[in-house]
């Protein structure tokens, strides 16, 4: 989900199709419809369907995949810095030229989300004219993307977070919208159920996250799965990973650029930046900038959860995750 408010709206183009997807009404708010194992709304279903069947990958492209919530807007400042950097190169390209690129664009919008700021509302967009290597942003699951991206050699950064983390993000981020309707907290035990049983965008969790997950082990080469906790815990660590796996490597003389990466997308920098400070504003509602980057903490959800509703998550993520040797905290 990108950070337009839009997202509310009902895409009227897909017409008596939608009649034929299940449906589900979100948090009291807005409908959410499943289509190939996963929910979403109709703004992004047309937008999804349109990119998975026209977006065409090149072979150095990096595609940034996360669930909602998962710490993609981190990400997305983290690998388009890495990109950026100059290393073992004298030459002089547009996008080097022009370093400091988050203090003039809002993060969420330093790289484009496919199934968003491209292709909604545009099921024919110019990507052609965006230098290689291409960055791009999405939250579809990986069954869902275009065939361009699976079957080319284009480089996929997956990030997984703990759910219930993932949860009390994405509560904190929907209650940011203003609404018309709706000028109250939704209430958090009844956001628990529906995170339980897999009805929020871009669900079920768990699914997303084991398709990710299974490709990576399958291909290695081409898809770099990482943990939101393991790039809190390390994050030097982790940037030079990306480096490496971008086909951006930093050398041992490159640690003051690593130092620069870290420096330049901390969250507290990204806070206080004026690009991510006011208000994105549709005709439905309206959400502060800053919500994007509430605390980015690991284990927060301990203010919010019950000892019960944390044991059940905890079984059910261990019932989902069994024998895929993924464990998640």
């Amino acid at each position: 989900m990108d950070s337009s408010p839009n997202f509310l709206l009902r895409d009227a183009s897909l017409g008596p199709l939608l009649d034929e997807f299940p449906r589900e009404k979100f948090w009291e708010i807005f409908y959410l419809y499943q289509w190939e194992g996963f929910w979403n709304t109709s703004l992004y279903l047309r937008a999804s369907m349109d990119c998975q069947k026209h977006f065409q990958a090149r072979d150095d492209d990096v595609i940034l995949a996360s669930g909602l919530k998962t710490g993609s807007t981190w990400m997305k400042a983290l690998c388009r810095s890495i990109l950026q950097q100059k290393r073992h190169s004298d030459e002089k390209d547009e996008q080097n030229e022009d370093e400091d690129f988050l203090a003039k664009t809002h993060t969420a919008h330093s790289v484009t989300t496919l199934e968003g700021n491209a292709y909604k509302g545009n099921p024919h967009p110019d990507l052609s004219t965006i230098p290689s290597p291409r960055l791009f942003h999405t939250h579809m699951a990986y069954t869902l993307l275009p065939p361009s991206i699976r079957d080319s050699e284009c480089k996929i950064v997956y990030i997984a977070r703990s759910p219930k983390d993932t949860l009390v993000s994405l509560w904190h981020f929907i209650n940011s919208y203003t609404l018309t309707d709706q000028k109250e907290p939704y209430p958090f035990d009844k956001a628990f159920e529906s995170f339980y049983n897999g009805v929020h965008p871009w669900g079920p969790f768990w699914d997303h996250i084991l398709q990710y997950w299974k490709a990576s082990l399958e291909r290695p080469h081409k898809i770099m799965f990482l943990k939101y906790e393991d790039l809190k815990r390390d994050t030097r660590g982790q940037v030079k990973k990306l480096g490496e796996f971008m086909g951006r490597p930093f050398g041992e003389e490159d640690e003051d650029e690593v130092d620069k990466v870290v420096w330049q997308c901390s969250l507290e920098r990204l806070k206080n930046l004026e690009a991510n400070k006011g208000i994105f504003r549709s005709s439905v509602n309206e959400i502060q900038k800053d919500s994007f980057f509430r605390l980015g903490v690991v284990g927060d959800w301990k203010n919010h959860f019950t000892e019960e509703m944390a044991d059940r998550l905890d079984q059910l993520t261990s019932i989902k995750l069994q024998g895929s040797g993924l464990h998640l905290d």
